[in-house]
């Protein structure tokens, strides 16, 4: 498998080539993010090809780095469009479970945004996840960024579903705790 720089020049020089490599080292994270928020496999690849067209777009002049993360990025953007267009009312994607989780953290949208800017509220968010030791950054993570299942972290991480599920909860509510001391209203 090539490595980033080279699937980038591959970009640069317009050889449909890139977009075969980015394919086939980053296809199967990005399918599977994109399947986690959409619930639908043919929605998913879609959602895909217009990330990799849209990465064909702006790869020249930008050259991402890391290439996996711009990738993922504009994959999930894409998978939440079409989430919001299609799944949203029926309520049933890993995505909108994986969000009811969290909301309780999180005040509405419109209050966090009338008590503090939403950039200050990632900010936070960010200073929050760098309390979290590294496993437990990762669960929380691959939960509500990438939208895996418990069963799918409980693999990737090597413990079990249970034990993944307990540590979403104590994450969700220290998270909780940690938004009311910094006046982050719920």
């Amino acid at each position: 498998m090539i490595d980033d720089e080279k699937i980038i020049d591959l970009f640069f020089e317009r050889s449909e080539q890139g977009i075969r490599e980015l394919d086939q080292k980053y296809g199967k994270i990005c399918r599977n993010l994109s399947y986690n928020i959409v619930n639908n496999r043919q929605d998913a690849e879609e959602c895909v090809n217009d990330a990799y067209l849209g990465a064909w777009n702006a790869i020249p002049p930008i050259r991402p780095d890391p290439l996996l993360s711009y990738i993922v990025k504009i994959v999930r953007n894409i998978s939440l469009k079409i989430y919001w267009r299609k799944e949203a009312a029926k309520r049933s994607s890993h995505y909108t479970i994986a969000m009811e989780e969290i909301e309780a953290c999180i005040a509405d949208r419109k209050a966090v945004e009338d008590e503090i800017e939403a950039g200050e509220l990632a900010r936070i968010i960010e200073d929050f996840l760098d309390t979290l030791t590294l496993e437990n950054r990762v669960i929380f993570m691959r939960r509500y960024w990438f939208a895996d299942s418990c069963k799918d972290i409980a693999e990737f991480v090597g413990l079990s579903e249970k034990n993944i599920s307990v540590r979403l909860t104590r994450i969700r509510k220290k998270m909780k705790q940690y938004l009311i001391e910094r006046e982050v209203f719920i």
